[in-house]
């Protein structure tokens, strides 16, 4: 299978599947499964990342998170689906690759620092938490997937990945005298130009430097003395290019409307706002009764602006363009109440969670089928992590005797 025509995604079971993981993820799972190989994991390694200290719900929670995914619509028919620890070749590449793996790589990718403010009330110095970005990078080139579906906190991890990928095959995917060719490259573009090459050389391999890295790529390519085969070589040299033992993969922006919680900030389970995907009808319509709206509109004579307004962000989702324009004329002339421009999201909600519930409660009498489903699954992901990691040994040396 070509790189470009296999995803691979996870969810951590740390809490609920809700309707910000239904419309951000799971309807983008749902329509990537018949355009690409897709394999599709509960990380629950990455779950204990930032919540080792208590582990009580994850085996509970990956069941019911199976269960939801299940029930909105993935199909393991099409998806391969299995339990990230289940595939213990998985920790194995990401012990080699953190052998090669830069620690200030890790310190610099952007969510590290503002997981740990977020995360101020629990002791997150460990190297797991430090390294959960270069794990993630793990199951994506174990797996050889080009595309990796994302939102935009963690874009900067798929690109991590690549970096990483690329000093693999750099370190261990180069022909027979590729070094000495370009060291040969090096010298011919003089003692000062030379030494500065080295010098941003290091700062982009050693460091992660985006900014020495485009500024040896202008140094190369504006030197006249060299031919164009010693240019691509001084380019492959600074970027890792070589044989191409693991893919270096690819994001792609998950394309979905912020999705408010009951307080109007982002849904969340750590914001403890969340509509569950299987909530019951009663506290679906409870919890968007009591939804947070426009703050400006204080009587209910007061015009609104549903721009302000969280409920208008569901009706974004729910309603269609005849609806929005009439909710639009209703806010701005104060015609409706907010219970009025509140109760067609509600309806339209518990509409479209009817089927998913019915769906869950066949999967839940049936747990024998659960088994099944993780247990083909991880066979199938074990076969291809195998062979990758069978490659990745033997490029490192580590093939035995």
């Amino acid at each position: 299978m070509e790189p470009h025509r296999r995803v691979v995604s996870g969810m951590r079971p740390t809490g609920s599947i809700h309707l910000g993981h239904y419309h951000g993820v799971l309807k983008n799972w749902i329509r990537m499964q018949h355009e690409y190989e897709c394999y599709f994991f509960i990380a629950d390694w990455h779950a204990l990342t930032t919540d080792y200290e208590d582990n009580s719900d994850i085996r509970e929670s990956s069941r019911r998170m199976l269960i939801d995914w299940l029930a909105a619509g993935v199909n393991p028919g099409s998806a391969t689906l299995f339990v990230q620890s289940q595939i213990p070749e998985l920790a194995e590449l990401h012990l080699l690759l953190s052998m090669i793996t830069p620690t200030a790589w890790l310190e610099r990718v952007p969510g590290y620092k503002e997981m740990q403010d977020k995360l101020h009330d629990r002791s997150q110095g460990t190297y797991g938490f430090l390294g959960y970005p270069l794990l993630q990078g793990a199951d994506i080139m174990a797996f050889r997937a080009g595309v990796v579906p994302v939102g935009a906190d963690q874009a900067p991890h798929v690109e991590m990945a690549r970096e990483v990928a690329r000093r693999f095959n750099y370190l261990y995917g180069r022909d027979d005298g590729f070094e000495a060719q370009a060291e040969a490259a090096i010298r011919k573009l003089g003692k000062k130009n030379g030494a500065l090459y080295r010098q941003l050389l290091d700062a982009h391999q050693t460091h992660g430097d985006d900014e020495a890295l485009q500024t040896a790529r202008a140094l190369v390519k504006e030197q006249g003395r060299l031919t164009l085969a010693e240019k691509e070589r001084l380019l492959g040299y600074l970027e890792g290019l070589g044989k191409t033992i693991l893919a270096e993969p690819s994001s792609i922006l998950t394309d979905t409307a912020r999705m408010p919680g009951v307080d109007g900030e982002k849904m969340s389970n750590s914001g403890n706002n969340i509509i569950r995907l299987r909530e019951e009808p009663e506290d679906v319509e409870k919890k968007v009764r009591t939804m947070q709206t426009d703050p400006a509109r204080i009587r209910l004579s007061d015009p609104g602006e549903p721009e302000r307004c969280p409920v208008w962000e569901l009706h974004l989702l729910y309603s269609d363009e005849e609806a929005q324009q009439q909710v639009q004329n209703q806010c701005r002339n104060a015609g409706w109440g907010c219970l009025e421009c509140k109760q067609p999201v509600a309806e339209a909600i518990i509409a479209e969670q009817a089927p998913i519930r019915e769906r869950a409660a066949q999967y839940e009498e049936n747990p024998e089928l659960l088994q099944r489903i993780l247990t083909e699954g991880a066979e199938q992901a074990r076969d291809e992590v195998r062979a990758t990691l069978k490659e990745v040994r033997a490029a490192m040396g580590l093939a035995g005797i």
